[in-house]
């Protein structure tokens, strides 16, 4: 554990760990298993990455330039509206060319030189629960229902792209699959290629690796000529490090201690509140139903953190003894989605970045400054 926080810690025994299975099941399946940038971008990790995989999938200028240019080849891209003054930059950095809507195609796809282009389609199903991440929720911004597309596609369309999963099972798949064949597979024959999105999160524990293996074999079974590709986020970086952070006061009203911490919810754990969800806090039990505080439970805190917003705290955790100014709050598994989504308000220290290494050693990637919050400012 590091001696000073607030930090990030990647653990490299863990992240190697999940990229072998991943490049396990690329394997077995014969299907392409790429990392999408908008959940893990890490890039002075990279090199690790390379042993294991071949490409990445970008979003947006920032992240095709990253492929090319930290990861060393061109990017699997998509975003839901190109720009005109950025899309020359975005074609020189990308291999695939991902168009959300027909109307994108028809303005830009003639300038897409050597890319193979592909069309985003909606399949109109989706098992996520949670609205704010479900991509098929009607009303969608995002892709090209199967009424809305011609019997005959462009000659220059190549792929279609489909995301409609979340941190989901093997046998969600299985049921999306269902619809996305009934709905786009008699256009499969105009096709080279299938890209199966994100939210395929294969290295959960019970994520039942085989039966994706056997899907994806059964999709190969019947159309043998398209080239299926995976681009999870999640799945690479799950469980792969904490967050440590260390409590710098314990303030009580009402009945309520909270413990105050050197990181923020807002700032540097925002799905927490955006979601939301109670994340894993090492040695504390979770409280998730808002206790009786009439009645005196030992131990029990809200996490806070240290920015102004009033809302920026969680609770309640239960430890086995009383919090001490100084002490360690460790909480797990912070290294997917949460490093690529914070933000610089109100100016307070950002953790950090070090990777844990296979011999014990920890490496610091990245320490944060004064400058790096003001040259977003100017």
């Amino acid at each position: 554990m590091s001696d000073t926080t607030p930090i990030y810690i990647i653990e490299e025994e863990k992240l190697r760990r999940n990229l072998a299975l991943i490049a396990s099941v690329a394997r077995e399946a014969d299907v392409e298993i790429i990392l999408a940038f908008k959940a893990f971008a890490l890039w002075k990790t990279f090199p690790i990455f390379r042993e294991y995989i071949h490409s990445t999938t970008a979003s947006s200028l920032s992240e095709a330039c990253l492929a090319l240019e930290e990861f060393g080849a061109k990017a699997h891209t998509y975003s839901p509206a190109y720009t005109d003054g950025e899309f020359d930059e975005m074609v020189r950095c990308s291999s695939h060319l991902t168009f959300n809507s027909l109307s994108q195609y028809q303005r830009f796809h003639e300038r897409a030189g050597e890319c193979s282009i592909g069309l985003r389609v909606n399949p109109e199903y989706s098992e996520v629960g949670t609205m704010l991440y479900n991509p098929c929720a009607p009303g969608t911004r995002f892709g090209v229902t199967a009424d809305k597309l011609p019997d005959q596609l462009p000659a220059d369309i190549e792929g279609f792209h489909c995301h409609c999963h979340c941190e989901s099972g093997a046998d969600v798949l299985e049921r999306t699959l269902v619809h996305i064949e009934q709905k786009f597979a008699r256009w499969f024959p105009q096709l080279k290629w299938l890209n199966l999105g994100g939210g395929h999160l294969m290295t959960r524990k019970d994520y039942d690796v085989s039966h994706l293996i056997n899907i994806l074999k059964g999709l190969h079974e019947r159309y043998p000529w398209l080239r299926i590709i995976l681009e999870p986020g999640s799945a690479f970086a799950w469980q792969t490090g904490p967050l440590v952070a260390s409590v710098v006061d314990v303030v009580e009203d009402k009945g309520i201690r909270t413990a105050i911490l050197d990181v923020s919810f807002t700032c540097h754990m925002p799905d927490c509140l955006e979601m939301p969800y109670y994340p894993d806090v090492r040695g504390a039990v979770c409280v998730e139903d808002t206790p009786d505080l009439n009645t005196q439970v030992s131990c029990l805190y809200r996490l806070g953190g240290n920015s102004c917003l009033s809302g920026d705290f969680m609770g309640y955790w239960q430890f086995n003894h009383e919090l001490q100014v100084g002490e360690q709050i460790v909480f797990e598994d912070m290294i997917h989605y949460t490093t690529v989504k914070t933000n610089t308000f109100n100016g307070i220290t950002h953790p950090s970045i070090g990777m844990l290494h296979t011999d014990g050693t920890l490496e610091i990637l990245r320490r944060f400054t004064y400058e790096d919050y003001r040259s977003r400012m100017d």
